[in-house]
This record gives structure tokens, C-alpha cells and sequence, in this order.
């Protein structure tokens, strides 16, 4: 056992929760505000860049192996391991020269290893504090978790004095840092082991719901076809599609048939461990196919793909317009990412206050729309600031205040959308569902990010900006599922 700390603050759960979210910002922070500026000045061209967040559909998957974390549990070995190989990666840059072949299977591992320390952060986190604690928590992780990409800005104005080594030379440091708080972090309370299915006997159980296994079916469909598009592997390979296609068939059927012995016997055994109090036996597939059963499923989890599509899919261009308008990568670290982070807190904290008072259906229709129009700001600004030119006083004035805009109302947008995710989560396995929520909201960041290089580069800033505007609106017809799945959570807790 670890000995208790002898100061009161690192007694403090919360203190803990507050390093703790810092460790999982900050490596967001370098994929998505970073490497975009890192390759556009290297001469990559957008549609590279915008495939570049393809990697991100590691935070997407990240519920596959997230039972693994928590079987082994030792979440503090897991996040101190993660941030000692995403410091190698980090070393690995700076020791590098251009950009060498292996650059993308770097970042690649990046990606998962972040993603790997997300799932153990957030379990250690759900295991640490009481339910009467979780508002407060929520809090720290909101503002700490941008604290740490607002490292990250730092760490893009250090490359202007010290160059891209030494940048990265200072990210692997950080990173080190974080490992190392990781591990004096108080060790996580004990816990029994509970009998569970095994993995055969539970994916037997799980492929037994058509609608659970169609999920996963379509969430790796999903993630090979995005591969493709931005590698293009089936080119040569006309048969491929079709092959895998009859290849899942025949498997999901013969999966199918197997699971369909056991499938009462499993339906019993749930009902029994739900009338007990306890979780679905599996902790990823269990929980999955209970919440597919629930009425109005797949409008709320196409609500939770699509609700922050507009501000997504502008995001990952931001930078590169940035780059191309004229900005030095220090002036893009103090104002776009530092203040916009520090703007985007503020947003987060307001969104928060009016979600408690006004409810949270009210809160995600009136924040969302904030933050659709603040694109507007920045399709503005693409249209009046001439690439490739050095930027006037009005036009620093103007780029300044869309990247003001967007970042206030985008905290805005994202406080609305947390609380409606930490809504309808049940609380008897809110870990295993809270990660498959976020991985389902993680697509859209990766997808949009993909097809933001592709529409950038085909139309421009300028008309690309106002298209995401637009692209904000979608999820709005999906509003009454959401209500009606709000309403259904708030009558169970209360009953």
C-alpha cells in the first residue's frame, strides 16, 4: 500500500483528479494542436493533414481494448506506461530528420497510447470519488483536461524560439512529468472480483442481440471503409468489399446460431444480476446490449455522432488557415490555443450554469446554436484575409475575434453535450457506457477532421467555413429521441 501523504492537497482527491486530467489533455492537445501545424510547415499538403485525423478513430475504438484495462485494473501503471511511450514518440521527433516514412505509424501509436491512458484515467477516476462527489470531479476534469491542451499551445510557441526538436525535446519532458505524478497518485481502492461469462460465453451472449452485434458490425465496417478512403488499399483489390461482406455474413450466422443456445440462459442470468443491484456480466458487451435495447437507442446515438459535426469539422482546419493566412506558429500557440483554450474553459463554466438552470434539452438546442454561429465568424475571416500575405491590424483584429467566438461557444456547445452523456448513463455501469458514448462521439472528430482536408482543399476556407455551418443542423431533427431518452433516465432515477 501506498503511505499516505502527509500534505492535506495531496490528500485531496480532487488535487488528484486535477493532475490526473492535465496528463489526458495534454496529449489531445499535440495530435489536434500540434502535428497540424508541425506538417503544414513542412509542406504537407491539407488533404494529408485532414487524413491525418483518420488516427484519431483510436479514441473511437478505444472501447475494445477498455476491458482489458479494467480487468487488470493498476490504472495508474497503465497511464504512467502510456505517458512514458508517448514521450518516446516525442523523442523519436525531435531526433528525427523531415519527415521520415515511419512518421505515420508513430503518431498512429501516439493515438492508441493516449486513448489507452483515457480509458485508465477515467476508471481510476469513477473508482475515486463517491457518488455525491461526481459534480465537483466533473468540474476539475473540465478545466484541467483544456489546461493541458493550453500546455500544448505552449509547447507549439516554444518551437518558434527552439525549433521543432526542441519543441518536441520539451513535450517528451512534460510527458515524463506526468508519468511520474501518475504513479504517486494514491492507490486504487479495493475491489472484489466478481465471477463474470468468460469472453467466449459472453460474446456468444452478446452476438445473440441483432442489434448489439450489427453495432459493432458497422463500427469496424465503418472504421476499415475510413481507412480506405484515405489509403485506398481496395484500388487494386476490386473484390475485396464484396468479399468481406459475404465473409461477415456467414460468420455473424454461424456466431449467431451458437449464441442463440445460450441465449436464455444468459437473459436470465442478467435479470438476476440486475435485480441485484449489479452490472451485466461482461463489462463491455453487457453493457453495450443493454443499451442497445432501450426505445429511441439509435436516434440518440446518431444525436451523439452528429451534434458537434459543424464544429468538428471546422476544427482540424483552423491551424492550417492560420499557417496559410500569414501567423507564426507562436502567435497561433498564444491566441488560438492558448487564450482560445483559456475562452473556451470560460464557455464550459457558463454552459454548465445555464444547463443546471434552463435544463439540459433547453441547453443543448439554445448552446448548439451559439456554437453553429460562431462559424460564421471564421467564414468571414477566410474571405477577408488574403493567403500568403503578412496580416494587417484589421485582419489580426478579425481572425482574433472569430477564434475569440469559437472558442467561448464551443465551450458552450461541449458543456451541454457532457451533461446530456453523464444523463443518460445508468449509473449501475456508467464507466462501460460512458466509453461507449464517447468513442461513438469520437467518430465524428476523426471523420469530420478527414473530410475537412478533402473540402478545404476542394472549395476553399472560405466556402468550406460556411458548409460547416450548415452541417449543425442535422442533429436538431433527432431532438425529440433525445428528450423522450432524458425524460425515460430522469423517471427511472426517480422511481
Amino acid at each position: 500500500m501506498n503511505s499516505p501523504p502527509h500534505s492535506p492537497l495531496l490528500r485531496s482527491k480532487f488535487f488528484w483528479i486535477a493532475v490526473l486530467y492535465f496528463a489526458e489533455g495534454f496529449p489531445l492537445g499535440v495530435f489536434y494542436e500540434i502535428f497540424p501545424v508541425y506538417f503544414r510547415q513542412q509542406g504537407v499538403d491539407l488533404r494529408n493533414i485532414g487524413a491525418l485525423s483518420l488516427l484519431g478513430l483510436a479514441w473511437t475504438l478505444k472501447f475494445l481494448w477498455a476491458p482489458a484495462v479494467d480487468r487488470f485494473r493498476h490504472h495508474r501503471r497503465w497511464m504512467a506506461a502510456a505517458d512514458l511511450g508517448m514521450g518516446a514518440v516525442m523523442i523519436a521527433f525531435a531526433a528525427a530528420t523531415g519527415l521520415p516514412h515511419w512518421v505515420w505509424a508513430a503518431i498512429a501509436v501516439f493515438a492508441l497510447l493516449s486513448a489507452t491512458n483515457d480509458i485508465a484515467i477515467d476508471g481510476y477516476t469513477i473508482e475515486l470519488l463517491r457518488r455525491d462527489e461526481m459534480g465537483r470531479g466533473n468540474g476539475l476534469r473540465i478545466g484541467f483536461y483544456r489546461a493541458g491542451m493550453i500546455a500544448s499551445g505552449g509547447v507549439l510557441m516554444a518551437s518558434d524560439w527552439l525549433g521543432w526538436p526542441g519543441a518536441f525535446a520539451c513535450a517528451a519532458a512534460v510527458f515524463v512529468l506526468c508519468a511520474g505524478a501518475c504513479l504517486l497518485a494514491p492507490r486504487e481502492p479495493a475491489r472484489a472480483h466478481l465471477p463474470s461469462l468468460g469472453l467466449v460465453a459472453e460474446i456468444r451472449a452478446f452476438l445473440a442481440q441483432p442489434r448489439g452485434a450489427a453495432a459493432l458490425a458497422l463500427v469496424c465496417a465503418g472504421t476499415l471503409w475510413l481507412a480506405d478512403g484515405a489509403l485506398a488499399f481496395s484500388a487494386q483489390r476490386p473484390w475485396l468489399w464484396p468479399s468481406l461482406a459475404v465473409a461477415c455474413a456467414a460468420a455473424y450466422g454461424l456466431l449467431r446460431l451458437i449464441g442463440k443456445r445460450d441465449e436464455k440462459q444468459n437473459q436470465t442470468a442478467r435479470q438476476g444480476e440486475a435485480s441485484a443491484g449489479e452490472a451485466p456480466a461482461g463489462a463491455l458487451f453487457g453493457a453495450l446490449t443493454d443499451m442497445m435495447q432501450r426505445p429511441g437507442i439509435l436516434p440518440v446515438l446518431a444525436f451523439v455522432l452528429i451534434f458537434k459535426l459543424g464544429d468538428a469539422s471546422m476544427g482540424f482546419m483552423i491551424k492550417p488557415f492560420w499557417v496559410d493566412a500569414g501567423f507564426s506558429a507562436s502567435e497561433i500557440g498564444l491566441v488560438s490555443v492558448n487564450l482560445g483554450l483559456a475562452l473556451s474553459v470560460a464557455g464550459g463554466l457558463t454552459g454548465g450554469w445555464y444547463a443546471d438552470r434552463a435544463g439540459i434539452f433547453k441547453a443543448l438546442w439554445v448552446l448548439g446554436l451559439a456554437q453553429a454561429v460562431s462559424n460564421l465568424a471564421y467564414a468571414l475571416a477566410a474571405w477577408v484575409i488574403p493567403l500568403g500575405a503578412v496580416p494587417l491590424p484589421s485582419h489580426r483584429a478579425l481572425i482574433y475575434a472569430a477564434s475569440a467566438l469559437e472558442s467561448f461557444t464551443g465551450g458552450l456547445g461541449t458543456a451541454a453535450f457532457l451533461a446530456f452523456l453523464m444523463a443518460i448513463v445508468r449509473r449501475e455501469h456508467s464507466a462501460a457506457e460512458y466509453a461507449l458514448l464517447s468513442s461513438v462521439f469520437a467518430a465524428s472528430r476523426s471523420v469530420a477532421g478527414w473530410a475537412g482536408g478533402l473540402g478545404a482543399q476542394a472549395i476553399g476556407y472560405g466556402p468550406y467555413f460556411l458548409l460547416t455551418f450548415f452541417l449543425a443542423f442535422p442533429a436538431y431533427l433527432l431532438l425529440p429521441w433525445v428528450r423522450r431518452m432524458l425524460d425515460a433516465q430522469a423517471w427511472r432515477e426517480d422511481g
